[in-house]
């Protein structure tokens, strides 16, 4: 066998991509304050090939019979989905409030040192700032990509520009009918 064969030589392991963690409450709600609707399998194609993200997880409120072709819809286009654990007693009052578990997603990942290159987190909601502060400070954070720029924090207004985003800015691109 020839020493310079291709088929003998050891290849560098893949990085691991980056991750997205995305609030679908806040980002519908986002979206729907600007008068456009997302288009999630364009979305989910705009954050692979723009920030190299492999896993996309969409946190929603509570499983409801209701949304199934929503669930089905986004699991196609290649989201993660992860459901808000309610009583049933309190489903029709409660919001999905899922800042908690997308906040233990992305720490249960650091602590087990699950591989991945960078997160992402898509949401306005200022709940975030104290992760977003301490991935940077990891050099593990990407950016927090807006809805808009209605549902930005203003918690996140020292935040550098290489940090974040708005997803109007590309309304075109991930839009329904654009």
């Amino acid at each position: 066998m020839d020493i310079f064969d291709e088929s003998s030589q050891v290849t560098p392991e893949k990085e691991p991509g980056n991750i997205a963690f995305i609030d679908g409450q806040n980002l519908h709600l986002g979206a729907k304050d600007g008068n456009w609707s997302i288009d999630h399998k364009k979305l989910r194609i705009y954050l692979r090939d723009k920030y190299h993200i492999t896993e996309a997880y969409y946190f929603l409120g509570f499983v409801s019979e209701g949304y199934q072709e929503l669930y089905d819809n986004l699991q196609r286009a290649g989201f993660i989905l992860s459901f808000r654990e309610h009583s049933s007693a309190l489903r029709g009052s409660k919001k999905g409030n899922v800042d908690s578990d997308i906040v233990f997603g992305i720490m249960k990942k650091l602590a087990e040192n699950e591989p991945f290159g960078k997160a992402f987190i898509i949401s306005g909601d200022g709940d975030y700032k104290k992760l977003v502060d301490y991935l940077i400070k990891k050099e593990r954070f990407g950016k927090v990509l807006f809805p808009n720029r209605k549902f930005a924090s203003s918690l996140y207004k020292n935040l550098g520009g290489e940090f974040f985003a708005y997803l109007e800015d590309i309304k075109a691109k991930i839009a329904y009918g654009e």
